[in-house]
C-alpha cells in the first residue's frame, strides 16, 4: 500500500499542492472571487482573476485548465460571459498561469482537466466572478453618472441608464470598476434568462487546428535547445544496474549520457541522434522480483481476490442478499473481465524545460498546470513560485498527462544535469505504450436471483482489481472519499450505485494491487463496469423472457433521471420497430460522472465474425448543456475511443513487461470503420453533469447486447478481437 505522502518533510504547501494535484484537484476548498491586481495606466484593466478589459472594448476572460480536444476552454468562459453579459465577439481567452495561480494563494483554484469536471466544478464560481464583474462595472458607470446602480443594467459590452438613455461601454469604466470592492454577494440569472448558455458556439481552438497553427508541448522550440531521448526500465519496478556509453561517447552531435535510477537519457543537437544513439548505449536493468510476471499470472491474482475470504471491502449492502439468493426461483452466474487499456495519445510524453540560476521554466502539454509546477519545484529542489509553466494545448490527454507527471519528473531532471540548457526530452511511440499508467485490469462476478416473474430479488458484485486511488494518487480508501473504507470508488463505479428498483444488493471490492502501473483512462470505472453491469442486466432480461428496454423501464421506475435518458435514447433509434432481416439491437444505460447516458446498437454480424454496425443512438443528460454543438462532438469521440478500446484494445504482460510496442499491435480504429452516430441531447436542467467522459459509459454493453442478440452468444469479456469478432 502507498503512503499518502511521498516526503513527510514536505513542506506544507508543496505537500497540498502535491496530494491535490494527484487526484486532479479532488480536494474541496472555499472559494472566493479574488479582487484585481494593480494596473498600469492606459492598460488592459483587470477587474478580478477572470475578468481583464482593454481599453477598445476587447474581453479577455482567463481559463484556468487544460484543453485537449474536449472542449471547455470554449464552454467555461462562455459561463463568464454569460453572466458579464458581454459581447462574445469581443471575447479572447488566454490561460491562466500556474505561477500566478501559487502567488495568488490560488486565485483560479482547480486547474486539472480530469474527470469531467471543468464545467461541472466551477461553472458556480465561473458565473459568480462574470455576475460579479458586471456589478462592478455598473457601479462605476452609476457613479460617473450620479444616479443609482439599481437603475443601470448591462448587455453586449455596454451599460445603459434605464431612465436616460445613456450609454458607456465596458472599456470606458474599467479602470474606475477595478478600483471597487468587489461585491460580497450576488444574485446569478435564472436559466430562462440565459443568452449564450445553451447556444452552440464555434470552439476557439478549431481554426488553428485546422490550418496547422496550433502549437503542442511537441512543438516547442527554444534558442540553444537540445533534445534527449530515454530508455525506461522494460519491466515496471525496476532500476538502472549499470551503463557503458562508450560507444557513443564523442560521436557526432552528442552532448552528454544521463543515468538516473529508472531511466538513461541521451542528450543531443537533433533527437533523432539521440533516440539512434541509445540503441548503442550498453544498460543493465535490476527487474527484481516482476520479471516473471505474465498476463496469465496476473489473471490468477485477480481471481484469487473472487474467491478470497478475507481483505474484501463492503462498497453496498441492501437487504439480505444470501437469503433472498438463496430462495430465488432462478439463480444467475457469470464473471467479466477488461483488460489494461493505454491511453495512446497522438502526442507521445514529453517535457521541454530549462534549469536555471534556482528557477525553472517548462513547457509540456498537462491536464493539470499546478501538478507539473509541484512536480517541477520538487525534482529541480526549487520554491513553487520559481517555476513557470507556459501553457500549451494537448495532443491528446485522457488522463495520462494528469495524476501522472512522470514526464514532467523526468524532463526537469535531465534538464537539471544541463543547468542552463533548454533540453526537449520526447518519448518514442514505444516507450509510450510501455511505460503507461494504465486502465485496471479487472474482474468481476456477478450473481442475480430471479422471482417467479423474473424480476431480480437479489443482486451481488464483486471486483478484483488495482486501486488508481492507492497506487497513483497515494489516497486513502477512506469515507468520505470512498464509499466505504477500504473501497476503491472508480473500482465499483455503476455497481455499488446501482439505480435499479432490487431489495437486496451486496457489492465488495477486493482490492488486487499488482506491478503493472493503473491511472486514470477516460472514463475510468465507467468505461468498464456498465459493460458488466448493462451485459448482465440483458442476460436476467433475456432469462425471464422479457424485452431488455421493457425490463429495464421496469426496475428504473423511481429513478426518473435514468429511465427519462433511456426512453429518449430508445425513442430516437425506433426501439421495437421491425429492422432489415440480420439486423439486431441492444440497449443499456448507465449514469456517469454526474450526466445520463443511454445507448442503441443496430448491427449485423457475418460468417466471418465482421460486426457491420449500422448505426449507434447515444442519448445524454447533462442537465444543463453548456454548448451542445461541442456536446454531440464530444459523443461522437467517445464512439471513437470506446469502439477502438472495446474492439482492439489489450495490454499483455510478458516477463514482466508490456508485449505490445506501436500501433501495429495496438491497434487504432479507421476512418472506414466508423458507424454512423446520432446524439440525443435532453438536457433536463437542474444539475450539471459532465460531458467529455460519459459519452463512453454505455457504448460497450449496448453493443455487446447486439451481439449476442445477432449470435446468441454472450460477450463476457473484452477486446472482442479474442472472440473472433472485427469491424466491418
Amino acid at each position: 500500500m502507498a503512503k499518502t505522502f511521498a516526503c513527510k518533510f514536505e513542506p506544507a504547501r508543496r505537500r497540498f499542492l502535491k496530494q491535490s494535484a494527484a487526484i486532479g484537484g479532488g480536494l474541496s476548498v472555499g472559494f472566493n472571487i479574488p479582487g484585481a491586481l494593480a494596473q498600469k495606466p492606459g492598460a488592459a484593466v483587470e477587474i478580478n482573476a477572470w475578468v481583464v478589459i482593454r481599453p477598445d472594448d476587447a474581453i479577455i476572460i482567463r481559463y484556468a485548465r487544460s484543453e485537449m480536444g474536449q472542449g471547455s476552454m470554449t464552454s467555461a468562459p462562455m459561463l463568464v460571459a454569460e453572466e458579464l453579459e458581454c459581447d462574445w465577439r469581443r471575447v479572447k481567452i488566454e490561460y491562466a498561469s500556474a505561477n500566478a495561480n501559487v502567488k495568488r494563494k490560488r486565485a483560479w483554484g482547480d486547474m486539472a482537466s480530469v474527470g469531467s469536471r471543468t464545467i461541472r466544478n466551477s461553472q458556480e464560481y465561473l458565473r459568480k466572478a462574470g455576475a460579479t464583474a458586471r456589478e462592478m462595472l455598473i457601479a462605476a458607470a452609476a457613479q460617473q453618472w450620479g444616479v443609482p446602480a439599481s437603475e443601470c443594467s448591462a448587455s453586449n459590452s455596454f451599460i445603459t441608464h434605464g431612465a436616460g438613455g445613456r450609454r458607456l461601454s465596458f472599456g470606458k469604466v474599467a479602470d474606475a470598476a477595478a478600483k471597487l470592492e468587489p461585491p460580497k454577494d450576488v444574485k446569478l440569472k435564472d436559466p430562462k434568462d440565459w443568452k449564450l448558455i445553451g447556444k452552440s458556439v464555434k470552439r476557439i481552438d478549431i481554426p488553428d487546428t485546422v490550418v496547422g497553427r496550433q502549437r503542442y508541448g511537441i512543438d516547442v522550440q527554444l534558442p540553444g535547445m537540445l533534445y534527449a531521448a530515454i530508455a525506461q526500465c522494460p519491466v515496471f519496478g525496476g532500476k538502472l544496474k549499470s551503463m557503458d556509453a562508450s560507444k557513443v561517447e564523442g560521436r557526432r552531435g552528442i552532448v552528454k549520457v544521463v543515468p538516473l535510477e529508472t531511466f538513461v537519457a541521451v542528450v543531443a543537437d537533433n533527437w533523432w541522434r539521440a533516440k539512434e544513439a541509445l540503441r548503442d548505449v550498453h544498460i543493465e536493468w535490476d527487474v527484481g522480483a516482476n520479471g516473471n510476471v505474465s498476463s496469465a499470472s496476473l489473471m490468477e491474482f485477480y481471481k484469487g481476490g473472487l474467491d478470497a475470504q478475507s481483505d474484501v471491502a463492503t462498497a453496498r449492502k441492501d437487504g439480505d442478499f444470501e437469503q433472498a439468493f438463496g430462495s430465488a426461483e432462478r439463480k444467475i452466474e457469470a464473471e467479466y473481465y477488461t483488460p489494461y487499456l493505454a491511453h495512446s495519445c497522438l502526442e507521445p510524453m514529453g517535457c521541454t524545460a530549462i534549469v536555471k540560476d534556482g528557477k525553472v521554466e517548462l513547457w509540456t502539454s498537462t491536464q493539470n498546470a499546478e501538478a507539473s509546477l509541484a512536480v517541477a519545484a520538487a525534482t529541480a529542489g526549487v520554491p513553487l513560485e520559481n517555476v513557470e509553466v507556459h501553457r500549451v494545448q494537448l495532443g491528446g490527454g485522457f488522463g495520462r498527462r494528469g495524476g501522472a507527471q512522470d514526464f514532467v519528473r523526468q524532463g526537469v531532471a535531465i534538464a537539471k544535469a544541463m543547468e542552463g540548457t533548454p533540453v526537449k526530452m520526447l518519448w518514442t511511440r514505444e516507450e509510450d505504450t510501455q511505460h503507461d499508467f494504465y486502465r485496471p485490469a479487472s474482474l468481476v462476478r456477478m450473481k442475480a436471483g430471479l422471482d417467479g416473474s423474473g424480476k431480480p430479488v437479489a443482486w451481488y458484485s464483486r471486483v478484483a482489481a488495482t486501486s488508481i486511488f492507492e497506487t497513483l494518487a497515494r489516497v486513502p480508501l477512506k469515507r468520505p472519499f470512498a464509499p466505504a473504507d477500504g473501497v476503491d470508488p472508480q473500482s465499483v463505479a455503476s455497481l455499488y450505485d446501482l439505480p435499479h428498483a432490487i431489495p437486496n444488493v451486496k457489492v465488495e471490492y477486493a482490492q488486487r494491487t499488482a506491478h503493472v502501473p493503473v491511472g486514470f483512462w477516460r472514463t475510468v470505472g465507467h468505461s468498464q463496469n456498465p459493460f458488466v453491469r448493462e451485459s448482465f442486466m440483458d442476460e436476467l432480461a433475456n432469462a425471464a423472457g422479457k424485452d431488455p428496454y421493457e425490463y429495464r423501464r421496469a426496475l428504473l421506475a423511481n429513478s426518473p433521471k435514468d429511465l427519462g435518458i433511456l426512453e429518449a435514447t430508445a425513442k430516437a433509434a425506433g426501439w421495437g420497430q421491425p429492422l432489415p432481416a440480420g439486423v439486431f439491437r441492444g440497449i443499456a444505460e448507465t449514469e456517469a460522472y454526474g450526466s445520463y447516458t443511454s445507448a442503441v446498437a443496430e448491427l449485423s454480424v457475418d460468417k466471418n465474425g465482421e460486426v457491420n454496425i449500422r448505426r449507434l443512438v447515444l442519448g445524454i443528460d447533462p442537465g444543463y448543456a453548456v454548448n451542445p454543438d461541442n456536446i454531440q462532438a464530444q459523443m461522437q469521440g467517445s464512439s471513437v475511443f470506446m469502439l477502438t478500446a472495446m474492439f482492439w484494445g489489450e495490454i499483455t504482460i510478458k516477463e514482466g513487461r508490456v508485449e505490445q510496442s506501436n500501433f501495429h499491435d495496438y491497434r487504432m480504429m479507421r476512418l472506414r470503420e466508423m458507424p454512423k452516430v446520432e446524439v440525443v441531447l435532453a438536457p433536463s436542467g437542474g444539475f450539471w453533469g459532465g460531458v467529455g467522459e460519459p459519452g463512453q459509459a454505455s457504448i460497450a454493453p449496448a453493443v455487446c447486447n447486439a451481439i449476442f442478440a445477432a449470435t446468441g452468444k454472450r460477450v463476457r469479456s473484452l477486446p472482442l478481437k479474442n472472440l473472433g469478432l472485427t469491424l466491418a
